[in-house]
């Protein structure tokens, strides 16, 4: 068979006209539906999502606020609440709901900064071997040899109580291990030997790290992005636990608080301290099935 038949035989294979962007997400997502657990993982993340989005059509202001409800007190799942109230009286389903807005953001955002932060430092490290990647493995370092939870409860603490400083505070703890996956893929893309024949054409550093070595990095960042983002919920919900979140807010995290604090623990109610727990390990399952998948996808050669 000829380079010619090969080519024609391709061609034939792809749609007519469709861009090879196009083709490759749609491989991409014929592979992805082949794994029973990602469809599994990216199911549980949509009905989360769904919930999140639209929980102001259906919860208003006066179902959250405690001095206007006036459901019964820790009542147990049934007569009229499909998973009991809490301490003030607000229904535990409307709490779910709402709290997911606060949970997932926090999660998706800190996560956003934490791949800009540790890609960033992992294509500069790996494109400048030199002084400055020597010096950025360094930080890097100093930082994975820190305990990450007191280094983020510290955060927290100085920068005050709140949404955003709980995120900045997940997304500076949590850069190391992408930033040390980046920098070795940048390694071995550079090491190949189209990258020497973007130099010798006269690409500058920015274009050969923005134009060839991201995107062969970008499905690493990726994957490393789902992964992280599970990660980031559980971290948001310690810290909210700990009483470091909005005060104010609902959240997963503050029901937990909530129902350590004030009561629903040692009264037995199980509906408040459970269900959101059983979220928290659901959404997370979800973001890590999803990953796995992904990952999986992205490197057939994994085994599993």
């Amino acid at each position: 068979m000829t380079i010619s038949d090969t080519t024609d035989i391709s061609a034939a294979a792809a749609p007519a006209g469709s861009p090879p962007r196009l083709a490759s997400v749609g491989r991409f997502m014929r592979a992805y539906a082949k794994r029973p657990s990602g469809l599994v993982g990216l199911g549980i993340l949509l009905v989360a999502t769904v919930l999140a989005l639209s929980a102001p059509l259906f919860i208003g202001p006066e179902q959250l606020d405690v001095t206007k409800v006036d459901g019964p007190l820790l009542s147990a799942p049934g007569s009229g609440y499909l998973l009991g109230t809490d301490q003030a009286g607000r229904s535990v389903v409307d709490l779910l709901i709402w709290g997911s807005r606060s949970s997932l953001s926090i999660g998706v955002i800190a996560t956003v900064l934490t791949m800009v932060l540790g890609s960033t430092i992992g294509l500069l490290a790996g494109h400048y071997p030199g002084k400055l990647g020597k010096a950025l493995m360094h930080v890097t370092d100093w930082f994975i040899a820190l305990p990450s939870l007191p280094l983020a409860i510290s955060l927290a603490a100085v920068l005050g109580q709140g949404t955003a400083s709980i995120t900045i505070a997940i997304a500076v703890t949590s850069w190391t291990s992408t930033a040390r996956l980046v920098r070795a893929q940048t390694l071995a893309v550079e090491a190949r030997p189209f990258i020497e024949r973007a130099k010798v054409l006269g690409a500058g550093n920015r274009q050969v790290m923005i134009r060839h070595v991201l995107p062969n990095v970008a499905p690493l960042i990726l994957v490393s992005a789902t992964l992280t983002v599970a990660s980031a919920i559980l971290s948001e919900a310690t810290l909210t636990f700990l009483g470091l979140g909005d005060p104010t807010g609902v959240s997963w995290g503050s029901m937990l608080n909530a129902a350590f604090y004030q009561g629903a623990m040692t009264s037995g109610a199980w509906w408040y301290v459970g269900t959101p727990g059983i979220a928290i390990l659901l959404v997370v399952l979800g973001f890590t099935l999803t990953g796995r998948a992904v990952e999986h996808v992205l490197n057939p050669r994994m085994v599993g």
